[in-house]
C-alpha cells in the first residue's frame, strides 16, 4: 500500500481526494494523510516515516510548499514530491524542480492526470527503495560499510552513481578454497556453511587490510579487486597473508586441511553496474580480458600457489620473490602464457 501525504490549507481538497480515490482507499492501494501547511506536514512525516510521496500546495500559511520541498530534500531524499498549485507560472515550476519536486500539477486539479502522476511517482519511489534494499541486504556490506556511506546510499548522488561506468586500471584476485566441494558432499549444510564463512572471514579481513574490496563470492571462491596506488603490490601482500593464514589453520570437518589456490592479474578493465533491470538486480563489478585471465590463472594454480603471468611478474620482480612455473594454455588464449608462482 502506498502512503501519500497531502499538504494543503484548503479543507475542500481533503474531501475531494477521499471521494475521487475512494476505491483505491477501500482496496488499500492508497493511504492518505493530510496536513494544513508545510510545518504540519513535517510533523506528520515524523509520525509516518514510511510515506512514499508528498502532494503539496505552494501558497500555505506558516510554511509554504517551496520551503517544505527544501526541508524534504535535506531530511528525506527518498520521498518524492509533486507540487499541486494554482501558481503554474514558469518561475514557480523551475523553483519547485530545482528544490527537488518530481512533478508539477496545476489547479483546478484534473484528477485523471493526478492519478497517472501519482502512479508514476510511486513506481519511481518503489524502484529506488527496492534497489537500495537489495544493496543493503548484502551481509558483507552491512559488516564493513560505515554510517557515512549508508547515508550516501540514500542520496541523489547515489542514485546517479548506480549507473556510472568507467575504464579503470586495477588488479583482480581470484581466491579458491581447494577441494571444499568434497566437504559439502559429506557434512550437514549447517556445518558446511559455518566452516565456509569462517574461511571467508579470514580472507576478507586480509583483503580489506590492504585496501581491496570484495567484488563477489562465487561458490567457495572470492573475487577481490584492488584499485589506487600500488594496487598489484597490495593485492600480492593480501594474498600472501591469506595463503599463510589459511595454511596455519588446523584440520576441520572430516580431517579437511584448507588450502587456497590464487590467480592474480592486473591491467585495464571496465567497471560498471551490470545485471538485469527487469529483476532489479545489478552488481557493481569489473569485467574484461584482465578479469577473465585472472580467473584462468587461478584455475592453473595448484593448492597453496599464487599464480601471476609474465606481465605482472615484470612489474613486481624487484619487490617479490617469484619462481617460473612454465608455460600453460589458458582458455580462449591463442598462445601459451608463461606463469610464475609468488613465494613471498
Amino acid at each position: 500500500m502506498a502512503k501519500i501525504l497531502v499538504a494543503d490549507d484548503e479543507a475542500d481538497l481533503e474531501v475531494l481526494i477521499k471521494q475521487k480515490f475512494r476505491q483505491k482507499i477501500r482496496e488499500k492501494e492508497y493511504e492518505f494523510i493530510f496536513a494544513i501547511n508545510g510545518k504540519d506536514a513535517l510533523e506528520k512525516l515524523a509520525e509516518h516515516p514510511d510515506v512514499d510521496i508528498v502532494l503539496s500546495d505552494i501558497n500555505m500559511p506558516e510554511m509554504d510548499g517551496l520551503t517544505l520541498l527544501s526541508k524534504l530534500n535535506d531530511s528525506s531524499p527518498l520521498i518524492k514530491s509533486v507540487i499541486v498549485s494554482a501558481y503554474g507560472d514558469m518561475d514557480n515550476i523551475r523553483t519547485a524542480m530545482n528544490r527537488g519536486a518530481f512533478d508539477f500539477i496545476t489547479k483546478p486539479i484534473n484528477f485523471e492526470d493526478l492519478n497517472i502522476t501519482m502512479a508514476k511517482t510511486i513506481a519511481h519511489v518503489v524502484h529506488i527503495r527496492e534497489t537500495l534494499r537489495a544493496v543493503k541486504e548484502n551481509n558483507i556490506l552491512k559488516m564493513y560499510v560505515d554510517e557515512t556511506v549508508l547515508n550516501f546510499m540514500g542520496s541523489r548522488e547515489f542514485e546517479s552513481s548506480l549507473m556510472s561506468n568507467e575504464t579503470v586500471n586495477a588488479t583482480v584476485a581470484f581466491i579458491d578454497i581447494c577441494s571444499f566441494t568434497s566437504i559439502s558432499e559429506k557434512e550437514s549444510p549447517d556445518d558446511v556453511v559455518k566452516l565456509l564463512n569462517e574461511y571467508f572471514d579470514i580472507i576478507v579481513k586480509e583483503i580489506i587490510a590492504q585496501g581491496g574490496y570484495i567484488d563477489k563470492f562465487i561458490g567457495d571462491a572470492i573475487m577481490a579487486v584492488f584499485r589506487g596506488d600500488h594496487h598489484l603490490d597490495r593485492a600480492l601482500d593480501a594474498c600472501l597473508s591469506v595463503r599463510n593464514n589459511i595454511k596455519a589453520l588446523p584440520q576441520s570437518l572430516d580431517n579437511f586441511k584448507p588450502q587456497v589456490s590464487i590467480g592474480i592479474n592486473s591491467g585495464e578493465m571496465i567497471s560498471g553496474n551490470i545485471g538485469s533491470a527487469t529483476l532489479k538486480r545489478l552488481d557493481y563489478t569489473v569485467i574484461g580480458d584482465t578479469v577473465n585471465t585472472a580467473q584462468r590463472l587461478q584455475s592453473a594454480a595448484a593448492p597453496g600457489q599464487i599464480i601471476i603471468n609474465e606481465a605482472c611478474f615484470q612489474k613486481v620482480k624487484e619487490s617479490f620473490n617469484a619462481s617460473k612455473v612454465g608455460e600453460v594454455s589458458l582458455k580462449n588464449k591463442a598462445n601459451p602464457e608463461t606463469i610464475y608462482e609468488v613465494n613471498d
